[in-house]
């Protein structure tokens, strides 16, 4: 459900294609939630199916026709519901963690090649939304409320990437630490 509730959100920001929602969750969506093009397009599906969302088909010159998505009334209270129910508990989930958890077993050249690829994961994820954030204005709350919770959680992104590769810095400084012992 909550793929569902996050792509209404999307259409009440705009209208958009599925294309168009691809390119939401890989970049301003992608640190608090992952869907592949499969999964968007199904849920899209089941959207207009129940009346959340409705189609609009915008031919195209010299492309093919645009099939873009409109959020309705009842897709609005839905997404309603939603935002004011008290959230959904998570675990997190993450190899990378886990791995580390268990990576006890494994000699400190692996480890150490697992956190770089990490780190450059981590990098180039945070980079990617300090660029969406770069061209995201920094509305006024009282003006723009909704522009300015979308601009504070492009910010909770990239402190969360920073933070997470601080966390890759000490074990690197850990594994350097028991190579001088």
């Amino acid at each position: 459900m909550t793929l569902s509730r996050i792509i209404l959100g999307f259409l009440v920001v705009q209208p958009m294609t599925g294309y168009d929602l691809m390119r939401a969750f890989a970049t301003s969506a992608a640190y608090f939630w992952r869907a592949d093009k499969a999964q968007i397009y199904r849920t899209l599906a089941k959207l207009v199916d129940e009346h959340l969302a409705r189609i609009e088909v915008v031919p195209g010159t010299n492309a093919p026709d645009r099939v873009v998505h409109h959020v309705t009334d009842r897709g609005r209270e839905a997404l309603h519901a939603w935002l004011v129910a008290r959230p959904e508990s998570q675990a997190p989930r993450d190899s990378f963690v886990a791995r580390m958890f268990f990576a006890g077993e494994l000699g400190d050249d692996e480890i150490s090649a697992l956190i770089e690829a990490r780190a450059t994961d981590a990098t180039t994820a945070r980079d990617a939304l300090a660029a969406v954030r770069a061209e995201t204005p920094h509305p006024d709350p009282r003006s723009d409320r909704a522009g300015w919770l979308r601009s504070m959680t492009l910010d909770q992104g990239i402190r969360e990437h920073d933070e997470h590769l601080e966390w890759l810095d000490a074990l690197r400084t850990g594994l350097g630490a028991e190579e001088g012992s």
